[in-house]
C-alpha cells in the first residue's frame, strides 16, 4: 500500500513515498516531481547490476552516470571530486537531476556532490538498503568521511524526492539485512517502543513495510523540529557515539555501520547504568543477537575514547551522549570528556 510523507526543510520539501514495487515506478513519480533536461545517476559497483538498466530504461531523456566501488572506505572526498568530473562531462546544468541509486554510502556522497556541485542540483534519493531506507535517505545529512573521523565533511542538503520499495531488500544479503536492523532497533529505544515489538517477532520481516514506515516517520517528524541537528535530532545518535569511534578503529572495514551502531548502543546502555540509572542492557542484546548483530566492544578502550573525542559530537570540555533510560524515550547527556573517560574505561 503506498505511503507518502513530506518534509519542509531550508532548501524546499521532500515527499518520500514507501511502496511495495515502487522501483519500477520510479520514472513516472519522478516525472511528476522534476522537469531536468538531463539525468545523472550515481550508484555503486553492488547495485549497478541489480538495478541501473532497470531505472535507466524508464526514462526518455539522456541518462549518464557514475559507479563508484561499493564500501564504506571509498566514502572520500576523492569520490565526490570523481562524480564532479562526470556531471561536468555529462553537460549536466543546475536544473537536470542526480539520483542517488544505492545504500547510505552512495547517497551520503552523491548528496553531497548534489548540495555542492553548481553549488546545488536537484536530487533523488532510491535507497536499496534497509539501512539507508529507514534512515540515511532521509533528512538531508550529506557527506564524507576523513581519516579522523566518520562524516567530517558534508552539509545539509535535502532531497526533493526519496523513493523506498522495500522489495528492493529481498536481493541483500543476511548480514546486509541485520546491518539496516541496528537502526531500526534504535528508532524503536529512542521513540517508539511498539517497533521493539515488532521487531521480536519470529516473522517481523513480513512486516518490513511497516517498520520502515514507522522509522522514516519518526525520522520525519525529529528532522522537522531540528534538521540542522543542534538539538532533538542528536536523539538519532543513539549508538553512534562510540559506534563511530568503533568504525575508526577497524579503519572503516572490519566493523559495518549498523554492526558498530548495535556495540555503541550496548555501550550506551552499560555507560547510563554506571552513572547509575537502570541497566537496560540485557533485553538490548538479546534483540540485537536475535537478529545477527554483534554487541561486545572489543577494541582498546583507550583508543575508544582518543577516537570518540575527534567525533563532531564533541562540544567543549563535554561531549553529547544520548541515553535511554525507558525504551522508546532518549535523552541528550552532556557528559564531562574526563567523567567520560573514566566510565568508558569500565565499559
Amino acid at each position: 500500500m503506498a505511503q507518502i510523507l513530506s518534509l519542509s526543510g531550508a532548501n524546499g520539501v521532500s515527499d518520500i513515498h514507501i511502496e511495495a514495487g515502487l522501483l519500477d515506478r520510479a520514472g513516472a513519480v519522478i516525472g511528476e516531481t522534476f522537469s531536468p533536461s538531463r539525468i545523472h545517476i550515481v550508484t555503486d559497483s553492488t547495485v549497478a547490476p541489480l538495478y541501473l538498466d532497470r531505472l535507466k530504461q524508464q526514462f526518455a531523456l539522456p541518462v549518464s552516470e557514475t559507479v563508484l566501488p561499493a564500501g564504506e572506505e571509498y566514502k572520500r572526498l576523492a569520490a565526490v571530486e570523481g562524480i564532479y568530473h562526470d556531471l561536468l562531462a555529462s553537460g549536466m546544468t543546475r536544473k537536470d537531476l542526480i539520483i542517488a541509486l544505492g545504500g547510505g554510502v552512495t547517497g551520503d556522497i552523491t548528496g553531497f556532490a548534489a548540495a555542492t556541485f553548481l553549488r546545488g542540483v536537484s536530487l533523488c534519493q532510491i535507497p536499496t538498503t534497509l539501512l539507508a531506507q529507514v534512515d540515511s535517505s532521509v533528512g538531508g545529512k550529506t557527506g564524507v568521511d576523513l581519516p579522523e573521523g566518520k562524516n567530517l565533511v558534508g552539509a545539509f542538503y535535502q532531497p526533493r524526492l526519496v523513493l523506498i520499495d522495500p522489495n528492493v531488500l529481498s536481493t541483500l544479503p543476511d548480514a546486509t539485512f541485520a546491518d539496516g536492523m541496528a537502526e531500526v532497533v534504535k528508532y524503536g529505544y529512542i521513540a517508539n517502543r511498539e517497533i521493539l515489538d515488532l521487531v521480536a517477532q519470529p516473522d517481523y520481516k513480513q512486516n518490513i513495510e511497516t517498520i520502515i514506515y514507522e522509522c522514516v516517520k519518526i525520522k520525519r517528524d525529529v528532522v522537522a523540529i531540528d534538521e540542522h541537528d543542534t538539538g532533538l535530532r542528536m536523539i538519532l545518535n543513539f549508538g553512534h557515539t562510540i559506534g563511530h569511534a568503533a568504525e575508526k578503529l577497524g579503519n572503516y572495514t572490519a566493523l559495518t555501520h549498523g554492526q558498530a551502531v548495535a556495540i555503541g548502543m550496548v555501550c550506551a546502555m552499560h555507560l547510563s547504568a554506571l552513572r547509575g540509572d537502570a541497566d537496560l542492557s540485557a533485553p538490548l542484546v538479546r534483540l540485537l543477537q536475535q537478529i545477527g548483530l554483534p554487541t561486545e566492544l572489543t577494541y582498546d578502550r583507550e583508543a575508544i575514547f582518543n577516537a570518540l573525542l575527534s567525533d563532531k559530537k564533541k562540544f567543549g570540555a563535554t561531549v553529547n551522549f544520548i541515553l535511554v533510560r525507558e525504551p522508546g524515550r532518549a535523552e541528550i547527556t552532556p557528559i564531562e570528556a574526563d567523567a567520560l573517560h573514566e566510565f568508558i574505561k569500565q565499559l
